[in-house]
């Protein structure tokens, strides 16, 4: 059935309930919200070794294999993790302290830091494979030679 010179009309209603509050829509100015920046995942992980330790700590689990069951990783993984606890202070806070959306060190990187048992020798690693950028050349050499 055809309809000659008919027409469509639209309109938009507002309802409004009792207790609630009425939203202005601003169709206009609408612009998708940016994300925010995203930590480095070495610094996510660290921050998740802390917290899986306080775990263990507070008895919410009973162990590391605890936590690779509830995580659905391995064993070895929680291990891999759990082994950025053995860094000298410094470095973790370095690590916790990274800037957003930068490049940083890869946990892989970290694995031969936190394998020495020194801290001496973990900061001199650590150097090697995240150098001071504020530093100049000389304040380098004069701090290498302090320790």
């Amino acid at each position: 059935m055809e309809t000659k010179g008919a027409e469509t009309h639209s309109a938009q209603v507002e309802m409004m309930l009792p207790g609630w509050m009425s939203r202005h829509r601003e169709q206009d100015d609408i612009s998708p919200p940016t994300p925010p920046a995203r930590l480095p995942r070495v610094t996510r992980l660290m921050a998740l070794a802390i917290k899986f330790q306080d775990m263990v700590s507070r008895g919410e689990v009973r162990d590391y294999a605890d936590l690779a069951r509830l995580g659905y990783v391995t064993r070895a993984r929680i291990t891999q993790i759990m082994n950025l606890l053995n860094l000298a202070p410094n470095i973790q806070e370095e690590i916790l302290s990274c800037q957003r959306d930068s490049p940083g060190i890869q946990e892989r990187q970290l694995r031969s830091v936190s394998s020495q048992v020194l801290w001496r020798e973990q900061r001199r690693i650590w150097r090697t494979i995240n150098p001071p950028r504020s530093l100049s050349t000389s304040a380098k050499a004069s701090e290498t030679h302090s320790e």
